[in-house]
């Protein structure tokens, strides 16, 4: 499916991997727009109106969905509005806007492979399974809300997301990591899931 001149939203929660993400979306023919997560949600709205975008991406960053920003808000606007992609605190975001809990992780994972499982559908269609995935986190969802599916795990690690009725996905891994080889093909997957929602 053509994926090509997508347009993508990022709200950066100022962390140093966000435009190694936005890159691995503009390789593929995507627009970008970044903007940081101290953006007001008005602005946000703004910009979303002018742009038009097909995908909202949250980023990494540091901290909790608390200290996130207008990350939470971001998703509690345009949840019914655009898919939405979380990646490590952009997952736990949507795992806490939609009512579930984030805690310590039962160890630390910073810059570490781990081979998480998944269900092999949306965007995980085509990714090798286990999937070799770049973790750096020490939080993580450790309860899941009812409208939410776990689509990934490591050990007792919720790994990935996605909203049972909503084009929403989180994945706590990292997919533009180099310690991602196959994260290409998740981005990919989810601009197709994109293209499709826009021709709805």
């Amino acid at each position: 499916m053509e994926t090509a001149n997508r347009k993508v939203l990022f709200i950066d929660n100022f962390d140093s991997f966000t435009y190694n993400l936005v890159d691995d979306f503009c390789k593929r023919g995507c627009e970008a727009r970044v903007y940081r997560a101290d953006t007001a949600l008005d602005d946000l709205k703004a910009v979303a109106a002018d742009f038009d975008p097909d995908l909202l991406v949250i980023s990494p960053g540091p901290g909790t969905p608390d200290t996130a920003g207008v990350s939470l808000d971001a998703v509690g606007y345009f949840n019914d509005k655009l898919p939405i992609l979380g990646v490590c605190l952009g997952h736990q975001v949507i795992v806490q806007h939609f009512g579930g809990k984030i805690g310590h992780a039962p160890e630390p994972m910073h810059g570490k492979p781990s081979r998480v499982t998944h269900n092999e559908k949306d965007i995980f269609a085509g990714v090798e399974n286990p999937l070799q995935a770049g973790r750096y986190h020490s939080l993580c969802a450790v309860e899941i809300p009812e409208c939410l599916e776990e689509v990934a795990r490591f050990g007792d690690v919720v790994m990935g997301v996605k909203h049972k009725e909503l084009p929403i996905y989180g994945v706590q891994f990292h997919p533009e990591s180099i310690l991602t080889p196959a994260g290409g093909k998740l981005i990919e997957n989810i601009l197709s899931i994109a293209v499709s929602e826009k021709r709805q």
